[in-house]
């Protein structure tokens, strides 16, 4: 049965936002969740036990311990829960992993931050950035300071299918669009989202040297993620341009 299994049920979180992870274009959400686990050391909240998620087992480096494929993280001094993937979760599974998802949020108060790239080809110029709401996550926007879209657009794929339910059934949010590579794995627009986006939102600050400094292995190590997307389907998490009068 779809459940979230809670494992740190003595850890005291009040209604917090939580950085949803999915693999997506450019790798922003799964680069930047990887960054912000990692950075805090969090604590192993929940395995996410969901229909749409495959059914299969990972394991870490220097760790025999198995785990699930994806898994919720917490920060109780910050107030903070990171939703981490290491599988893609297929297109046509989007809305029952949204189903199982949303449930949690409604029960739990949780406010989720949703990420996502809009493909654009690399350049010299920093990513931009803006926000999406739904309920009183405009309000969340407008005191961090976040823009909003210069032009119509839609997000697809699971963080799309999330984003729906959420607004389905009235329930508050934020959604992050940065501009990313199209086609490889993108530490800088992860950078931008969490100093621009992230850290405005939450209150927070997450150092991000290491993104920068180390961009080229974080490529190499995000590749082979990027690849198995690309075979999955192209209707992965990303967000696009509907230009409609082009």
């Amino acid at each position: 049965m779809a459940h979230i299994d809670i494992l740190a049920d003595d850890l005291s979180l009040d209604e917090p936002m939580m950085v949803e992870g999915l693999p997506g274009v450019g790798l922003v959400g799964k680069i930047a969740a990887d960054h912000l686990v990692d950075e805090f050391e969090m604590v192993h909240y929940a395995n996410v036990h969901c229909d749409g998620i495959p059914r299969v087992a990972v394991y870490a480096a220097d760790d025999a311990e198995l785990r699930t494929p994806v898994r919720i993280y917490a920060d109780e001094e910050r107030d903070l829960l990171v939703l981490q993937s290491d599988v893609p979760i297929h297109p046509q599974a989007a809305t029952e992993f949204a189903t199982c998802i949303r449930s949690w949020f409604e029960e739990d108060g949780v406010v989720p931050i949703f990420l996502s790239g809009i493909g654009e080809e690399k350049s010299d110029d920093v990513p931009a950035l803006y926000g999406v709401a739904t309920g009183e996550g405009t309000a969340h926007l407008e005191q961090a300071g976040i823009g909003r879209p210069t032009e119509m657009g839609i997000v697809t794929g699971p963080t799309g299918a999330l984003m729906n339910h959420v607004l389905e059934h009235h329930l508050t949010s934020v959604g992050l669009v940065v501009e990313s590579d199209p086609q490889f794995p993108d530490p800088e627009a992860a950078r931008v989202i969490i100093k621009d986006g992230i850290e405005p939102l939450t209150g927070i600050e997450c150092p991000v040297d290491d993104l920068v400094n180390h961009t080229e292995e974080i490529r190499e190590a995000k590749q082979r993620l990027a690849q198995r997307m690309q075979e999955v389907d192209e209707e992965s998490t990303q967000a696009q341009p509907l230009r409609m009068y082009q």
